[in-house]
């Protein structure tokens, strides 16, 4: 079971950047170097990101991409969302088709209830939030 994509893993990444960076374009080439993300996969994370409205976008010499606002309204439970969908442990499937047994089934009520409650957590993390604990770390490292 995978809780976080890839894609979900590096928007967060290259969203904490812009965090840290609040209110400047970075390019994506700085953003890919920081937190050693493929350039290429970056761009089409950026471009979901923009197309979501995560992040703005400014073409030129002084362009790049910063935060559409501000990171303590950006939860982690919409971005992933916006890269991978619904938080889910269980499709409840057997050969593409539902489960028969899907409205009976124990194991789902519980399944469904522990969802319920990482989802609730998502929802209490901000970009902002998790910028702040890498700050702490950091300066927890260097004293």
């Amino acid at each position: 079971m995978q809780l976080l994509t890839k894609n979900t893993d590096y928007a967060v990444r290259a969203l904490i950047v812009l965090a840290a960076h609040e209110g400047d374009y970075v390019s994506a080439r700085a953003i890919s170097a920081a937190q050693n993300i493929p350039y290429e996969f970056l761009r089409k994370i950026l471009q979901t990101l923009i197309k979501q409205k995560f992040v703005v976008s400014k073409e030129g010499k002084t362009g790049g991409v910063k935060l559409g606002n501000s990171p303590s309204e950006i939860k982690l439970e919409d971005v992933i969302r916006a890269f991978q969908g619904e938080v889910r442990f269980s499709e409840c499937m057997f050969r593409e088709r539902l489960c028969a047994n899907r409205a009976e089934c124990a194991l789902r009520h519980k399944i469904t209830k522990i969802e319920q409650k990482v989802v609730k957590e998502f929802k209490g993390i901000t970009i902002a939030a998790l910028l702040k604990g890498i700050t702490k770390t950091h300066e927890k490292k260097n004293n």
